[in-house]
C-alpha cells in the first residue's frame, strides 16, 4: 500500500473564504475597489499592532513599495541579510540600489546585528532585518543604529505573521512592515502582500504609489511617477476569512514546533542534527519548522532523496544571496554559508497531525542512517 505524501505546506481553506469569493463576484467589485480591501487591511494591521495597512499584489512587490516611500534610490545602499530568500535582494535592485549582504548570527539564524555597523557607508539608506522561517531577528540594536544613522527599517515579515519581539509583534516595530500571502505561508489569498505601518505620512505614500501615483482628489492627475501593485477584491475576500484564523494558525505552527521537539529530541542529543532555536526574548510562528545536519559527512540534498522515497517532502535551506549570480561579489559570509549547506525545512503546514509529525521524525532519523 502506498503512504500518502506529506507536503511541506499546504492552505487551510474553509466555507467562509468561499462565501466571501461568492459575495465578491456577485457584487461586481472583483478588482481593487471592492469593500473586502479595507477590510482585510484594517484586520491585518490591527493584528500586527499597526495603525495603517497598504494591501499590494505580493510580498516582493510590497518591500519594493515600502522601499520607494522610504526614499531609497539609485545608487543608495541597503543592508540586509544573505540567507533570505532572494526577494529583498531583488527590490533594492528594483530600486536602482545596491544590496550590501551581511551575515547571521549562528545562535538564532537571523541578521547579525553586531556585524551592521561594519558595513555602514554615507550610502547607506536602509535597513531590512528578514524574520527568517518565522524568528524575529534581534530588533532593538538595529533600531538604535538605525536611529543614530537616519536610515528606515523595512522588516521583511513575510514569513513571520505572529512573530513576536519582546512582546511586540513583528511588522510594525520599523518604519515599515512586508508581508506575503503566497499559498505556503500562515495565511493566504494565492498571492498577495501587504505594507504595516504607524506612520500615516508613510502609510498615505505608499497608498499613493500603489494606485499609479494618482492624486486621490484628482483623478487621472499624477505627480509622481507610481505602480500599479494593487490586490484584488478576490483576494482580499480570501484574506477576511483568513485573518480570523490567524491566531489559531500561530498556535499550531507552535504546537508543530513542540512535537517535532519532541519527536526529534533523540537525534539532537545523539548529535545528529540541531533543533530550530528559539530566544528567549523571541516568539517564533516556526514558519517552517527547520533543523541542522550536523554530520558533514552527510548531505543535505542525499537526506532530502531518501525522505522522498519515504513520502516526506522538504525544502533545502535558501542559497545564500551573495552567492547568486546576479549578486555574486566574490564576498565570504561564512555563517550564512554554513547555515545553508546544512539546513533542511520539514513539513510545516497548519493541517499536520501529531501522527504525521511522528511519521516525518522516523523517516529522518532513518534517512540519516542511510
Amino acid at each position: 500500500m502506498t503512504v500518502p505524501r506529506i507536503p511541506m505546506a499546504a492552505p487551510v481553506l474553509g466555507e467562509e473564504e468561499l462565501a466571501n469569493v461568492v459575495e465578491a463576484v456577485r457584487s461586481g467589485w472583483i478588482s481593487s475597489l471592492g469593500a473586502f480591501i479595507g477590510e482585510f487591511e484594517r484586520e491585518f494591521a490591527a493584528f500586527c499592532g499597526a495603525a495603517h495597512g497598504i494591501a499590494v499584489a505580493n510580498g516582493t512587490l510590497a518591500l519594493h513599495l515600502a522601499l520607494v516611500a522610504a526614499g531609497v534610490g539609485p545608487d543608495d545602499e541597503v543592508l540586509l541579510p544573505s540567507l533570505t530568500f532572494v526577494a529583498p535582494a531583488s527590490a533594492v535592485k528594483y530600486c536602482g540600489a545596491r544590496p550590501v549582504f551581511v551575515d547571521s548570527s549562528p545562535e538564532t539564524w537571523q541578521l547579525d546585528a553586531g556585524a551592521l555597523e561594519a558595513k555602514l557607508t554615507p550610502r547607506t539608506k536602509a535597513i531590512i532585518p528578514v524574520h527568517l522561517y518565522g524568528h524575529p531577528c534581534d530588533m532593538d540594536p538595529i533600531l538604535e543604529l538605525a536611529a543614530r544613522c537616519g536610515l528606515a527599517v523595512v522588516e521583511d515579515a513575510a514569513e513571520a505573521h505572529g512573530a513576536e519581539y519582546r512582546g511586540r509583534r513583528v511588522g510594525a516595530i520599523g518604519s515599515v512592515g512586508c508581508f506575503s500571502f503566497y499559498g505556503n505561508k500562515i495565511i493566504t489569498t494565492g498571492e498577495g502582500g501587504m505594507c504595516v505601518t504607524n506612520d500615516a505620512a508613510l502609510a498615505e505614500r505608499l497608498r499613493l504609489l500603489r494606485d499609479h501615483g494618482m492624486d486621490p482628489k484628482r483623478p487621472y492627475w499624477h505627480e509622481v511617477v507610481g505602480y500599479n501593485y494593487r490586490m484584488t477584491n478576490l483576494q482580499a475576500a480570501v484574506g477576511v476569512a483568513q485573518v480570523k484564523r490567524l491566531p489559531g494558525f500561530v498556535e499550531k505552527k507552535r504546537q508543530l514546533a513542540r512535537w517535532y521537539a519532541e519527536c526529534l529530541a533523540a537525534l539532537a542529543v545523539a548529535g545528529k542534527i540541531r533543533l530550530h532555536p528559539e530566544a528567549p526574548w523571541a516568539k517564533s510562528v516556526f514558519w517552517m519548522y527547520s533543523v541542522l545536519l550536523t554530520d558533514t559527512r552527510v548531505a543535505v540534498d542525499m537526506v532530502r532523496s531518501r525522505l522522498a522515497d519515504r513520502g516526506v517532502d522538504t525544502r533545502p535551506f535558501f542559497h545564500p544571496a551573495h552567492t547568486l549570480p546576479p549578486y555574486a561579489t566574490g564576498a565570504r559570509l561564512p555563517v550564512g554559508e554554513d547555515l545553508a549547506a546544512r539546513g533542511l525545512n520539514l513539513p510545516s503546514g497548519v493541517g499536520l497531525e501529531r501522527s504525521q509529525v511522528e511519521r516525518v521524525a522516523r523517516a529522518l532519523a532513518e534517512a540519516l542512517e542511510g
